[in-house]
This record gives structure tokens, C-alpha cells and sequence, in this order.
């Protein structure tokens, strides 16, 4: 892995990688430096073939605490826009992966860092973590895609309250609400999380990066025939495939 990273570390074991945000003096909070090398992470691992599942998490008591407000505050309008469209980027690199990325949030997820698990495939939550996106107690908007991507996940009423009281919300809420996959203990947290990944890993690549693909058709406004002739498609390329025929006449086999 490369070594020149300053905020972020990367590992790879057993076709698992995980890449970590390491502010955790500032509660993983974000400035541009980071948010390069974030992006940079997660180009690398997208084209590590080693690498089949990607997971995202923070050191420390915190997942990502959103952007560094310091520096965020202290922007000229050129660093401001440059600082919004490299997030746009940072969230589409994750969403836009061929492979599946996991959010495992540790701890705090808020603004940007809650865009981020928002991005990711799946989100998987210590028991203590709190999310939330808070921007409206600085008079602000999420600016990463966090109203839309929200909206997507629970519907447009719920949505509403998180984004206008601006509040934490709390791992069980968020899993019964429908954004949160699972949630474990916090002393078991590392564990489940590797062992819940593990399974992705044990699935086949192909059919994987085609599930991802369809499943954000979903969300596209173009015919829903045109979605299914998409399917079709993709079933027919990957029955020909010899990953599929060989697992096919695997199980008849084995019948």
C-alpha cells in the first residue's frame, strides 16, 4: 500500500480492505489535505485487485466529525468551490465503485462524515455511534449530497426532521428507520464488521459489480422497462460468463 498518507491508512487481509481516517486528536474532522488523500484511498483500493470488499472507518471515538471547520471557515470563495467539488467527487469515487464499500461506523458520523456512510453500499454501526447531519446550526446545507442520498434511504418525512433539527441520532433509531444494515456491540465491533465483510468476499465479483450497477438503476428516472431490459442484459452476459457456468454445473453436481 502506498505509505506517503498522512490522514488515512489503508490494510488489506484476505480480500478485505479497509481504509481509515487517522485525525483522531480532531475526531477524524476533514480538511483538504484529508479529503485528497481520502479520494486517493479509495481510487487505489478500487484498483487493487486484491482488494474485493472495501471498508471505511475512523480511529478513534469517531467515525468523521464532518469537514474541519477552522479551515472550512477561512476559505476564499476559489478554496470554497474547490473544497465542495472534490467532495462531490470524494462521495461519487465511493458510490461509483465496482466494488462493494462498507461504512463502519465507529462513533461520530456527522456532516460530510455521514455523507461519506451515506455513499458507502452498506452502513454497520457500533451500538455507541450517533449520526446525523447538523449544517442547519450554521446556517447552512449539507453540500455533498447528503439531502438527496438521505432521502433516497428513508423517504422523504424522515429525512425532513433529521436535516431541519439538525440532530445526533443514535444507531437503533437509525437501523429501525432503515439506514443503518446492523448494529453491534461496541467490544465486538471489529470483529462482526471483518466477519460481515468476509461474506462479500465469498460472493462472486462479477455478479457483485452487477447487483451494485442495477440497484442504483433503480434510482434512475429512465423507463422501468428500460431498467429490466438492463437486467436481462446482465443476466445473459453473466450466465456465459465461466465464473457462472462453472458454479452452475457445480451445483447440479452436487444435486
Amino acid at each position: 500500500m502506498n505509505g506517503t498518507y498522512k490522514n488515512i491508512t489503508i490494510q488489506i487481509k484476505d480480500g478485505i480492505a479497509v481504509l481509515s481516517f487517522n485525525r483522531p486528536d480532531q475526531l477524524n474532522a476533514m480538511n483538504r489535505e484529508m479529503m485528497d488523500e481520502i479520494i486517493a484511498g479509495i481510487e487505489e483500493i478500487n484498483a487493487d485487485g486484491k482488494a474485493m470488499v472495501a471498508v471505511i472507518t475512523g480511529a478513534g471515538r469517531a467515525f468523521m466529525a464532518g469537514a474541519d471547520i477552522k479551515e472550512y471557515g477561512s476559505q476564499t470563495p476559489e478554496q470554497f468551490k474547490a473544497f465542495q467539488d472534490r467532495g462531490i467527487q470524494l462521495y461519487e469515487t465511493i458510490e461509483h465503485a465496482p466494488k462493494p464499500w462498507i461504512a463502519a461506523v465507529n462513533g461520530f458520523a456527522l456532516g460530510g462524515g455521514f455523507e461519506i456512510a451515506l455513499s458507502c453500499d452498506m452502513i454497520l454501526a457500533s451500538e455507541v455511534a450517533k449520526m446525523g447531519l447538523p449544517e442547519v446550526f450554521l446556517s447552512l446545507v449539507p453540500g455533498g449530497g447528503g439531502t438527496q442520498r438521505l432521502i433516497q434511504r428513508i423517504g422523504i418525512n424522515r429525512a425532513k426532521e433529521m436535516l431541519f433539527t439538525g440532530g445526533q441520532y443514535s444507531a437503533s433509531a437509525l437501523f429501525d428507520w432503515g439506514i443503518v444494515n446492523h448494529v453491534y456491540k461496541d467490544e465486538e465491533f471489529d470483529t462482526e464488521v471483518l466477519r460481515f465483510a468476509g461474506k462479500l468476499t465469498r460472493r462472486p465479483s462479477g455478479a457483485i459489480q452487477q447487483l451494485k450497477r442495477l440497484a442504483h438503476l433503480s434510482l434512475s428516472p429512465i423507463p422501468f422497462s428500460q431498467k429490466i431490459e438492463e437486467e436481462g442484459q446482465a443476466v445473459t452476459e453473466l450466465f456465459y460468463s465461466k465464473e457462472a457456468q462453472k458454479a452452475i454445473q457445480d451445483f447440479i453436481d452436487k444435486s
